[in-house]
């Protein structure tokens, strides 16, 4: 176990707090009492500091240790509109909030809580659920800060979708108050039954507005299934070279790495595969090993992840029997610098120990390893249902209607790891904290709108590249 892993702090404080129990009213008061400290309404608004750091700089330090060549491709990402800028400066947004007040209450935070970070995805079970779907920058952090990152993302996408200002503000005031709703809900429900709780799709289906759209995610699930079968997925990603498959190229944004940059390669990466195999579950090994591996190769995803070592690899247990990995690089969270360093050396170990603990349930395959030049990296299964949103054509209802679902699933998930009790005391049972947090997620998507535009300056004066990829 390393130095970070055995924090002997860490470890009084569990003790501490499992020797005294109280109720959940008593916890609830405690805290209420958190707000003589920060107030509630020192939730609200956004100044950023006289020292704020360059945003530009922030992006460039990002790009270390990335494939220098589709750093370009992530910036003709994010070139695309301020919403998709924000969907990759999470860097930026960290150092931002660690600025704001906060209750000095921590949770297993997602780290980038932005609203197409939440989606509906298959467990072992096979039930389709809704939830936190993106964890790569997890850490303890202070709630809020998920919070407002949540709630600036609803009103830039409001902004993205030409609503109302009013209307961007409705949508974010809904969020904050099913947040603080649900967590009041989870207050008074037993330890188990929060860890049990889970959002399926009769849930899901529940808070929509309509029936049209209703039918819409019917429709989606029922595509997302077929989309997710080895007979759609392998014809298209994969064809046969000689006695075993491999997966197609299609620079640049799948493409083979050469032996030079992949020093696995020639031996089958059975070093890695191994130590992977170390971190699943035992039952989870046996299955695995029906497995042999066939191929790997890049493939470019997400906006904040391009240039990180994203790779898809290939297995096969029979003939017509494949299942596709994904393998993701996990770099030290962004949240670092303000949060404190992971408990865990290996931050794919980091990521799978946070995303376990915030979701409902996690993919079977779920696990980690360090790759032989050094990378940590996660694994998990390329596709399995999973639906995201597309926000292109929403309306104020609809938006409303997700950012409250989403709200629904980070209480949850902060429920898990959190003192539900505490932090639904803390906001207190009226709209202060709902209107505060609004406030902030209004006047962070102006500065959101700034740093975008400072964004387009240093690309159109040279100072960063961008690729803008061709339309599908």
């Amino acid at each position: 176990m390393s130095k970070r892993q055995s924090d002997p702090k860490h470890e009084c404080a569990t003790a501490s707090s499992q020797a005294l129990v109280l109720s959940p009213q008593e916890r609830r008061a405690q805290g209420s009492a958190l707000r003589d400290a920060v107030s509630r309404e020192a939730q609200g608004g956004w100044k950023p500091p006289k020292k704020r750091r360059d945003p530009i700089e922030v992006l460039t330090a990002s790009n270390e240790g990335r494939m220098l060549e589709l750093v370009p491709i992530r910036f003709g990402r994010m070139l695309q509109s301020p919403f998709t800028f924000y969907r990759g400066s999470a860097a930026i947004m960290a150092a931002d909030l660690a600025s704001t007040p906060n209750s000095g209450l921590r949770v297993q935070a997602c780290g980038d809580a932005h609203l197409l970070n939440f989606g509906g995805f298959a467990t072992p079970e096979r039930q389709v659920v809704f939830d936190v779907n993106d964890l790569d920058e997890t850490l303890p952090a202070p709630w809020e800060w998920d919070v407002k990152r949540l709630t600036a993302s609803i009103v830039i996408a409001a902004q993205y979708l030409r609503l109302h200002e009013s209307e961007a503000a409705r949508a974010a005031t809904a969020a904050a108050r099913a947040y603080r709703e649900r967590m009041a809900d989870y207050s008074s429900m037993r330890a188990l039954d929060v860890w049990y709780d889970t959002i399926t799709v009769d849930r899901v289906l529940a808070e929509t507005p309509s029936e049209e759209v209703r039918k819409r995610i019917v429709k989606r699930l029922q595509k997302a299934r077929q989309q997710s079968t080895a007979e759609y997925i392998f014809p298209k990603l994969a064809e046969h070279h000689g006695a075993l498959p491999k997966i197609k190229d299609n620079p640049p944004l799948i493409f083979h790495l050469t032996e030079e940059q992949a020093p696995g390669q020639g031996t089958q990466y059975r070093e890695v595969i191994a130590s992977y195999r170390e971190s699943l579950a035992e039952h989870v090994r046996v299955l695995f090993d029906r497995f042999r591996f066939c191929d790997m190769a890049i493939k470019v995803v997400g906006v904040g992840s391009v240039g990180t070592f994203c790779s898809v690899a290939l297995f096969m247990a029979a003939d017509n029997d494949p299942i596709f990995l994904q393998i993701k690089e996990a770099r030290a969270s962004v949240l670092e610098p303000y949060a404190g360093q992971s408990l865990h050396a290996n931050h794919g170990q980091r990521v799978v120990a946070g995303q376990r603990l915030m979701q409902g349930a996690s993919d079977i395959f779920l696990g980690w390893t360090t790759t032989q030049n050094g990378r940590d990296v996660y694994v998990r299964q390329l596709r399995d249902v999973k639906i995201s949103a597309i926000v292109e054509g929403w309306d104020v209802d609809l938006l409303t209607a997700y950012g409250r679902l989403c709200a629904w699933a980070l209480a949850r998930a902060h429920a898990r790891s959190g003192d539900a009790a505490l932090i639904a005391g803390y906001m207190g049972s009226n709209a202060t904290f709902d209107d505060a947090i609004c406030e902030f997620a209004v006047e962070y998507s102006d500065q959101n709108q700034r740093d975008y535009r400072a964004f387009v300056k240093a690309i159109r004066e040279g100072r960063l590249e961008a690729q803008v990829e061709d339309s599908p």
